[in-house]
């Protein structure tokens, strides 16, 4: 049954193409089409099938789209920046430091919309979009920096992670310079 009702229905539009098309309401109501006279039936206009075009393919950069286009436009857009380092620089020795400045170099400069995380021994600082972190004071010993950049739609679009070593001589150290003498008072 639904086989012969989409073979009608097949015939049918392909017979709207080419004539006129007839419709008898049966008794029991059902309709009975044709692309011929039928006893009884009267001749009905068949509307063309509705169609769709698909809008041409902006220029890249275009700004002027509708919110939902620049949605799906973004969402498939796949960034990642050019440079993404930190510092200090991975192995870095500092021997005594009162503090040691982290920054984060990108490139091109952070986007709108992006989100960075930068961590200092596993724990997130600054806040959001933090470039800069001054560690004061610096416990001897490793420690580790990390960035992530992620887009709105949270895909990561650069990460990088670095070592640097922190060396302060103990107190009893033979290479620590001696305190300064006390002044003679006079």
């Amino acid at each position: 049954m639904k086989r012969a009702l989409v073979i009608l229905l097949g015939s049918l539009t392909l017979s709207t193409a080419f004539a006129t098309t007839y419709v008898r309401v049966e008794k029991d109501g059902t309709k009975t089409y044709s692309d011929r006279p039928i006893p009884g039936g009267q001749p009905i206009e068949v509307q063309s099938a509705q169609t769709y075009s698909a809008p041409s393919s902006p220029a890249s950069g275009n700004t002027n789209l509708p919110s939902e286009q620049q949605l799906l436009r973004d969402m498939g857009e796949v960034f990642h920046y050019q440079a993404c380092t930190l510092t200090p620089a991975a192995e870095q020795i500092f021997t005594n430091p009162e503090s040691v400045a982290v920054n984060v170099l990108l490139k091109p400069a952070l986007r709108v919309g992006d989100v960075l995380t930068l961590n200092v021994d596993g724990t997130a600082v600054g806040g959001t979009n933090t470039m800069s972190y001054t560690m004061k004071p610096v416990a001897r010993g490793v420690h580790s920096i990390s960035v992530s950049v992620k887009d709105r739609y949270g895909r990561e679009s650069c990460d990088a992670s670095s070592t640097f070593n922190v060396f302060q001589p103990s107190v009893n150290s033979p290479t620590r310079a001696p305190p300064p003498k006390p002044k003679p008072k006079g």
